[in-house]
Parts: C-alpha cells; sequence; structure tokens
C-alpha cells in the first residue's frame, strides 16, 4: 500500500501545521504573495505621479500607464493566487480520490510557469520604461519604481521555483502510480498455477475411467 500520493500523505491523517508551514513551497508562496502585494500597492499608492505642466495624472513609468495598469494586474492576480493554492495545499492531504489530486497538481504546476512568464515579461517592460523616463526624477518616486522593478525580478524566481515544486510534485504521483498500481484485468504479469484438468488448448482433460466403461457388458468366463 502506498503511503502517499502527488507530495502528501494519504487522506485521513490530522493536519500537521508545522509541517505544513516549514515545506518549502509553503514559503515560496508566502514570499511570493508578500512580492506581489509590494508590486501591485507600491504602484497604486505611488505609482501615477502628476507632472506640474500637466493637469491629469502619469504612470512613473515613462507616463506609459499601460506599463503601470499591467503590473498592477498581474500582480493582483498573483496575491489572489497565492491565497488559493495556499488553500489548497492545506487541504490537499484530505483529498482522497488521486485524479482530483493530480488535477490540482497539474493547474498549479501551468498557472506558475504561465506567471513566471508574465512576471518576466513585466520585470523587462518596467525596467525597459524607468530606463527611458526623462522627466524630472525629483518629481518621481525613484525608491518606489526601484523597489517595484526589483520585486518583479524576485517574484520570477519565486514563481519558478513554484513550478519546480509542482514539476517534481507531478511526477512522484505518476511514477507512485506507475510502480504499485497494475489494473487486475490487464495485468499479465502475476504467474498462477496450470489447474490439474487443462490439457492443450481446450482446457479439458479426458475422464481417466473412459477407457475402462467402453464395454459395460461384456462378460469373460473364468478360467478352468
Amino acid at each position: 500500500m502506498q503511503s502517499s500520493a502527488y507530495g502528501a500523505s494519504l487522506a485521513g491523517g490530522a493536519f500537521d501545521i508545522a509541517s505544513f508551514v516549514r515545506q518549502p513551497q509553503t514559503i515560496l508562496r508566502c514570499l511570493s504573495w508578500l512580492f506581489s502585494i509590494v508590486v501591485f500597492a507600491t504602484i497604486t499608492a505611488e505609482g501615477y505621479i502628476n507632472p506640474t505642466t500637466k493637469d491629469e495624472t502619469k504612470c512613473m513609468f515613462n507616463s506609459n500607464d499601460s506599463a503601470c495598469s499591467y503590473g498592477v494586474g498581474i500582480g493582483v492576480l498573483a496575491f489572489l493566487a497565492c491565497v488559493i493554492f495556499l488553500v489548497l495545499d492545506a487541504y490537499f492531504p484530505q483529498i482522497s480520490n488521486a485524479k482530483e489530486r493530480k488535477y490540482i497538481v497539474i493547474g498549479d504546476f501551468v498557472f506558475s510557469v504561465v506567471w513566471t512568464f508574465l512576471w518576466f515579461i513585466c520585470f523587462c517592460v518596467l525596467a525597459n520604461q524607468w530606463s527611458k523616463t526623462t522627466v524630472n526624477l525629483s518629481s518621481v518616486p525613484a525608491d518606489a519604481a526601484r523597489a517595484v522593478v526589483a520585486f518583479c525580478f524576485f517574484s520570477i524566481i519565486s514563481w519558478a521555483l513554484l513550478s519546480y515544486f509542482a514539476y517534481a510534485r507531478y511526477r512522484q504521483g505518476v511514477s507512485e502510480f506507475d510502480q504499485e498500481y497494475r489494473d487486475p484485468a490487464n495485468d499479465h504479469t502475476t504467474p498462477y498455477p496450470p489447474a490439474p484438468y487443462a490439457s492443450g488448448s481446450t482446457g479439458y482433460q479426458q475422464s481417466p475411467f473412459s477407457h475402462s466403461q467402453e464395454q459395460p457388458g461384456t462378460y469373460q468366463p473364468p478360467p478352468f
């Protein structure tokens, strides 16, 4: 009987919060959650400035509002995803259905890979726009802009590591089920001893009394 499935113990055990908190995956999700807050909260609070020559506010990254909107959108979605996956990680050991575990792990892997790529794009866009910013830097919160770019880079690393751990859990689950479980209907490796009555391809052996009962009415007189 297998003791775990897709990186977690079988259902039925008590939830161990100490082990859950110490898991590398939990630590990475908390860091990714914190990084996303820094990115979208900083852009929302300090990312829009009001130049002296204009009445409307503009994004601090080269006055490109699309760059700020992209950073806020990616950060908010990453924040929500971290909360959802943290809840799923806590509930994961209580799931007894192996297929449900498999779908959760696949979803975690796909989302982590996609968000690694999106954070990479966000980092490139914001770094590029910041390098092209030509307004008076005294009116721009430069430290906030640099912090946003830096935490975008940190998010790439954290989500890439989350992708690695999700893939490792998927591989572990697949290898466990391939090696330890076989459908009995399709398993032809179990040696079964042949039946004592099996003979040839028909599976039937003629009765040993057939020859002695061929002529039941024949009489042989005793010799004198």
